[in-house]
């Protein structure tokens, strides 16, 4: 039967392209912190995740621990983005990018290049000297940034597809601290790929990005540091569907009067004789 365009299936909201790939989940999860490799397995696998962050300095691709942890990650058949985490320089940035394309045979790169150790805020200067290095040496970069909306413009302007701004610090499970700041960049960037990563902390913190129009989340501490991160794991898997499906559908306005949802005035009043 042929569909005519108004009877044709809708593409699912969850389905998005990120770096080429195409994917049907909007979490991207880190594999650190977890109290065992069956607990970051079993977290992951819950989450529906397509997308694994991986640190090459706390994983030596060379020794036998690092080639286990490798092998449990390739059992899992997600895409792996390697990332900078404790980098406090371009050149040093630069250096790990360039050694996790040839150990994990991929150009995604998630930049982070720290400048202060208190709140592990990115460094804006050495985070865009980095950007424009690795963009010109084929890198699609994931830059980990501040919600700063200047500073978003300039990694644009350097060749990133993809923007990462923290809801708040790494860690911290503060959620969004400045949601007026992070719609502005979606505002501003309505048709680029918009990540919010670091600071969620709850399920609700995701739904929120996502209602915003984010296109995903980020997060690690919130499913590896819970009691029970194969749950949270499923926690945020229908957190972030929710949130995609509510800004897909459209959510109402808000009133500053009461409105009843079953209108009084004209209608009928049934009784009894």
């Amino acid at each position: 039967m042929n569909l005519t365009p108004e009877h044709a299936q809708k593409p699912s909201p969850m389905s998005w392209t990120v770096g080429g790939k195409t994917l049907n989940s909007r979490l991207l999860i880190g594999s650190a912190l977890y109290s065992s490799p069956q607990a970051m397995q079993g977290a992951i696998k819950a989450s529906g995740a397509e997308i694994v962050t991986v640190s090459l300095r706390r994983q030596s691709a060379g020794d036998q621990a690092g080639k286990t942890f490798w092998d449990m990650i390739k059992s899992l058949n997600c895409h792996v983005l390697p990332n900078t985490a404790g980098c406090h320089s371009a050149k040093e940035a630069i250096t790990t990018a360039q050694m996790a394309r040839e150990v994990f045979e991929t150009n995604w790169i998630k930049l982070e290049v720290i400048g202060d150790q208190y709140n592990l805020q990115p460094d804006p200067f050495e985070l865009l000297k980095a950007t424009e290095f690795l963009v010109n040496e084929g890198f699609e970069v994931f830059p980990y940034t501040t919600d700063d909306l200047v500073l978003a413009q300039r990694l644009v302007d350097a060749g990133c597809n993809i923007l990462m701004p923290w809801g708040s610090p790494i860690g911290s499970g503060k959620g969004l601290m400045n949601p007026y700041n992070l719609n502005a960049i979606r505002q501003r960037f309505p048709d680029l790929t918009l990540i919010v990563d670091a600071g969620i902390g709850k399920p609700s913190h995701a739904v929120q990005a996502l209602e915003m129009g984010y296109d995903g989340i980020l997060l690690n501490s919130a499913v590896a540091l819970s009691p029970n991160p194969i749950t949270m794991g499923k926690a945020f898997k229908s957190a972030v569907e929710a949130g995609v499906y509510a800004f897909d559908a459209g959510t109402m306005q808000e009133r500053d009067l009461a409105s009843p949802s079953t209108p009084v005035l004209g209608t009928p009043f049934w009784h009894q004789n």
